[in-house]
């Protein structure tokens, strides 16, 4: 602390003088910083309040689209398996189809056999009489 010279009527008024200007500017100084950093703090405290928000927001978009993905996967994965059942079904009929057609075809060549084995056994009845 600064010490002041005494005059006739107390201490030196200019001293004090500068000494109280010295104070006022320095404690407007304090109060103009404090405002500053007042002001600084009401910002950050509004960009935490825009964060907060905009990553509500963000995770609300998120889930949103990770249930539109997951139901999308879900409707392709239940056309795809009723896709293949279908093909499934077209194939199983179609070897049925098939094996059928072969049961029949192979009726049909063994009467086709059997007669001519029929027809090679009159020729052979015929040459031995």
């Amino acid at each position: 602390m600064d010490k002041f010279t005494i005059s006739e009527r107390g201490y030196n008024i200019a001293q004090v003088n500068s000494f109280v200007d010295n104070v006022i500017k320095q404690t407007e100084g304090m109060l103009d910083k404090m405002k500053r950093q007042q002001k600084e703090i009401e910002d950050l405290k509004n960009n935490i309040y825009a964060l907060e928000k905009s990553n509500k927001e963000l995770s609300l978009k998120t889930y949103e689209e990770k249930n539109h993905i997951i139901a999308e996967a879900r409707a392709n994965a239940s056309r795809i398996v009723n896709d293949a059942l279908l093909r499934a079904e077209k194939i199983e009929l179609k070897a049925d189809s098939l094996e059928r057609n072969m049961r029949i075809f192979k009726r049909k060549l063994r009467l086709v056999v059997e007669q001519q084995l029929e027809v090679v056994d009159d020729i052979e009845e015929l040459e031995l009489k």
